[in-house]
């Protein structure tokens, strides 16, 4: 069994940063993406960020610039950076991880419960 807690979240004001960590735990074999995922109120649940295992990542074009994905494998954790955050940012922030708990299983989908972000002035 695979857990994520995400953590960092809060209210920051427009032109702020943030930086959001993903630890994931227990049972994990292998982890072959990690993924950052945001939902406003509202709205559908949408990616934003994604890093596989091989180093490749890929941004929702609105975070392109100011938002970056980065991975600590030893530590399996994955972080979210945020620059010059805007209202439009204002969302629930969810890790999400590909990951296979042991070597019998196919990879299954993890969420971590997710972690408020707020920006305002």
């Amino acid at each position: 069994q695979v857990q994520l807690v995400e953590s960092g979240g809060g209210l920051v004001q427009p032109g702020g940063s943030l930086r959001l960590s993903c630890a994931a735990s227990g049972s994990i074999f292998s982890i072959n993406a990690m993924a950052w995922y945001r939902q406003a109120p509202g709205k559908q649940r949408e990616l934003i960020a994604l890093i596989t295992s091989g180093g490749s990542i890929n941004y929702q074009d609105s975070v392109k610039d100011r938002f970056t994905i980065s991975r600590d494998n030893a530590k399996n954790t994955a972080y979210l950076k945020m620059t010059n955050l805007k209202p439009e940012d204002t969302a629930v922030y969810y890790c999400n991880a590909v990951a296979r708990p042991n070597s019998w299983s196919g990879p299954y989908n993890y969420w971590g419960q997710g972690t408020q972000v707020t920006v305002s002035s």
